[in-house]
């Protein structure tokens, strides 16, 4: 343990921490760990790990969900590194390990950039490519020096950048050496990218011990993960690329396949008050059918042929200098995926039109993204919103498990926890009075709780709620500025809002204004004064779409009596008990946390919530909100 763990000293519950780790990893098992913000958990899993990784030759594979997360593990790897020898390299995508103009400015996702990327090799067109076999002693020497020094993505490039080498490459290199190797979920859990991984990187699976961090976004990533969709504008812009080319035969056929999914449309979705609905998988081929009077295996061959086609068009375009995408290849990828899952009961087919009249693969079951885990050395999943861990292991599969949950870091005098007993977000107590209500009660705990306060919301409906019974002009009167997330914003304009967020910390405070299982209710860190309190409005639950209802009816059959717990209540708690943990990140930080819901108080809810939480739980009306709050911060602030 003390060979790989870089500090004086350890912090509570850390040693018991590492030798589980230990343990499983070494007995070939897996672990599923709780652990609360500030206990550090980063460092404790890679001191477990890394002595028998290093002296068995196990390759550590540690994967998170954002690149703030993954660039932590770096930084714990260069401590490590200072006492004990250890080699790490961050893995980041093509576009953003790419110094090549074309590939940066014209592609979008992963695939796309792959296809990019031979494409551009194959035809001799990458000059940082070449360059490989002219500086062959450059390219080994930089990465000898990044394999004894652990480094961020953006000092490989750059090296790169400077000796004119393919930073992509040069992390490839290094990550077939290293000890440890950090990514994204996305590696992982989507099939296609993790057969490209495994084999770019000659990795087998029996030689991996894999960390998933952040876990309790494990469900939700994994069934993202195995969804698709495309849309009728891609089945039109297919039709004129078709005809662009000459495959006329193709054209005629896309045209007959959207005019299948317009009568169906008319049929299912069109006069009807809702926006999406389930589909049997045949029917989207039946027009066409009946149309062309084409048998099930002309069909796949005809799908077959527009891949290869699509392929075909995507390197014309790249020769061309124009965006290296094919509407033909894309369908007929989909259509072919979407075949080969009819009559499986883990996927939902839908038609929808919540962004545009759509066909949607909607994977059901999260655990089948995880299978490759049972041919693994160990895997560890941690988080500090796991509760129940029982339910966690059953939803995503993870057989021979060690479970453990350590208990809270935060001083119970330094927690805050007000429910209010007389509001409620549940859709039939939605009204302008009760958003009203709402609005007082965070117009107050705005107004009393120091500098910067965040305000998450169940959804963006009930946020809108809130701005509709003013609540904008009603914080002004604190003297804090409101900052409201915008839904659909990029990544770049929602930093800069954080950004201008956390600098009112340091003047008057601000309030931060979103949703729960946003981006800024779970991804981000608040420290200090930068969010000094939360306010919860309602529980985050989904609306009971047919893919929700879906998934409910899925898990019943696969967990009898638990189906509406484990896919509609759970996702629900863990939401807002993330949104709860943005106040305390380390344990000597005070916050409070203010529930505009009463069904908190529900038993039946509580028993989800971590035991700092639910311990610390009082039941108010406004006027003893306010006077709680008073005396909450009317020492020492």
């Amino acid at each position: 343990m003390s060979e790989y763990f870089p500090y004086e000293k350890l912090r509570p519950n850390q040693e018991e921490f590492i030798e589980i780790v230990s343990e499983v990893v070494r007995n070939g098992e897996n672990a599923i760990i709780e652990a609360p913000t500030g206990f550090g958990k980063t460092i404790s899993v890679l001191a477990g790990i890394l002595p028998h990784a290093v002296s068995l030759g196990y390759k550590v594979l540690y994967l998170a969900r954002t690149h703030r997360q993954m660039d932590r593990v770096i930084e714990e790897l260069k401590r490590i590194n200072e006492k004990s020898p250890v080699s790490g390299v961050e893995m980041r995508s093509r576009k953003e390990l790419c110094l090549h103009t074309y590939l940066k400015e014209f592609t979008t996702d992963a695939y796309t950039a792959m296809v990019v990327c031979k494409n551009l090799r194959k035809m001799g067109k990458c000059p940082f490519y070449e360059n490989e076999k002219k500086k062959k002693a450059e390219f080994e020497e930089i990465t000898k020096f990044f394999l004894r020094e652990p480094g961020h993505p953006a000092e490989i490039l750059d090296y790169a950048e400077t000796l004119g080498l393919c930073p992509y490459d040069l992390t490839r290199q290094v990550a077939y050496k290293s000890n440890v190797i950090v990514a994204s979920y996305l590696y992982m859990l989507s099939p296609s990218i993790r057969d490209n991984f495994m084999t770019y990187l000659d990795l087998e699976y029996s030689d991996l011990v894999v960390v998933f961090d952040e876990a309790h976004n494990l469900p939700d990533q994994a069934i993202s993960a195995l969804s698709d969709r495309i849309s009728i504008h891609t089945v039109n812009r297919a039709v004129k690329e078709a005809d662009e080319y000459n495959e006329h035969e193709i054209a005629n056929f896309l045209s007959i396949f959207g005019r299948g999914i317009e009568i169906l449309y008319d049929e299912k979705l069109r006069d009807r008050d809702v926006h999406e609905a389930p589909i049997l998988p045949e029917t989207v081929f039946a027009h066409v059918v009946g149309v062309l009077g084409v048998d099930g295996r002309q069909l796949v061959r005809f799908l077959n042929e527009m891949v290869e086609v699509g392929d075909s068009i995507r390197e014309d375009r790249i020769e061309k200098g124009k965006p290296p995408r094919s509407y033909v290849g894309r369908i007929g990828e989909f259509l072919l995926n979407w075949l080969a899952l009819s009559g499986r009961e883990d996927y939902l087919f839908l038609m929808s039109r919540d962004k545009g009249l759509s066909l949607e693969l909607v994977a059901l079951d999260p655990s089948k993204a995880l299978e490759f885990i049972r041919d693994v050395q160990s895997a560890v999943f941690m988080s500090g919103t796991l509760t129940p861990l029982e339910a966690f292991r059953d939803v995503m599969g993870v057989e021979n498990a060690k479970l453990k949950k350590f208990p809270r870091m935060v001083r119970r005098e330094n927690v805050q926890v007000l429910v209010a007993r007389d509001v409620s977000s549940r859709g039939e107590e939605r009204s302008i009075e009760a958003y009203r209500r709402m609005v007082d009660y965070v117009v107050e705990a705005v107004r009393l709780i120091p500098k910067n306060v965040g305000i998450f919301t169940a959804s963006y409906e009930v946020l809108q709620g809130l701005l509709s019974a003013n609540l904008d002009v009603r914080i002004e009167e604190t003297g804090k500025p409101l900052l409201v997330e915008k839904q659909g914003a990029s990544s770049r304009e929602n930093d800069v809002l954080v950004a201008k967020f956390k600098a009112y910390s340091r003047r008057n405070g601000a309030a931060l204004l979103g949703v729960m299982g946003g981006r800024n209710s779970e991804g981000q860190d608040y420290s200090g004064d930068e969010m000094n309190g939360v306010i919860l409005v309602g529980i985050p639950y989904a609306r009971p779409t047919p893919r929700v209802q879906a998934q409910v009816r899925y898990f019943e059959r696969k967990f009898p009596g638990k189906g509406r717990y484990y896919g509609y209540f759970l996702p629900a708690h863990r939401k807002l008990v993330q949104a709860a943990g943005r106040v305390h990140r380390s344990s000597e930080e005070r916050g409070s946390i203010i529930v505009l819901d009463r069904r908190l108080l529900w038993n039946s809810i509580k028993k989800d919530l971590p035991d700092w939480l639910a311990e610390s739980v009082r039941s108010v009306d406004l006027a003893r909100m306010c006077l709680y709050l008073r005396r909450f911060w009317g020492n020492g602030h």
